[in-house]
């Protein structure tokens, strides 16, 4: 387990984004919305993104360390978000201090909305940002095709953007922040 501090990088560098897959159920939609995200988040030119997925045996310690921001990709179950989730964002607390998270989220009829909103309070807890705008898509399984491909993709596109757009403002401010006086919480 790489627990190396990241080495400052300058300011108008790309940020690293940890992109947290956050559902680990057996037949799982999640890798969908996880595909259509990294296309968004790839032609976006200030941004390095890894997925990070919670189904994966390897620790990610290192890799959460080493981000500068966050983009938490949760399925809303009973209401909140998975417990595997909740099991990384609490088995971890330097990684998120100081750094925005945004949020895409799926389900039925809330779109994972109130995952979204559960989870503003936990990272909150562990003094980090929430960006306001998430993405959210309602009904997710009837808005994807058989090959991953969103049908309508004109509203996804235009808050993937915006929410990314409000990533590197915070990712940056905060990145500059905490080179400047390392964050003690």
């Amino acid at each position: 387990m790489d627990l190396t501090p990241a080495v400052p990088a300058p300011s108008d560098a790309p940020l690293k984004v940890a992109a947290v897959l956050g559902s680990n159920r057996e037949g799982r939609f999640g890798p969908v919305v996880a595909r259509w995200f990294l296309a968004r988040a790839a032609g976006h030119p200030d941004l390095d993104v890894e997925l990070v997925d919670v189904a994966d045996a390897e620790p990610p310690s290192g890799r959460l360390a080493r981000a500068d921001a966050f983009v938490v990709l949760t399925p809303e179950y009973n209401h909140s978000y998975p417990a595997p989730l909740k099991e990384l964002i609490d088995g971890h607390f330097a990684e998120w201090q100081a750094k925005p998270v945004a949020f895409v989220s799926y389900g039925g009829i809330s779109g994972g909305l109130r995952a979204v909103e559960h989870l503003r309070q936990v990272f909150a807890e562990l003094h980090a940002v929430s960006v306001r705008d998430t993405v959210s898509f309602h009904h997710a399984g009837a808005l994807f095709d058989d090959r991953g491909r969103l049908g309508d993709p004109a509203a996804a596109d235009a808050a993937v953007k915006t929410m990314l757009d409000q990533l590197v403002w915070w990712g940056r401010a905060l990145r500059k922040a905490r080179n400047l006086r390392p964050y003690s919480g």
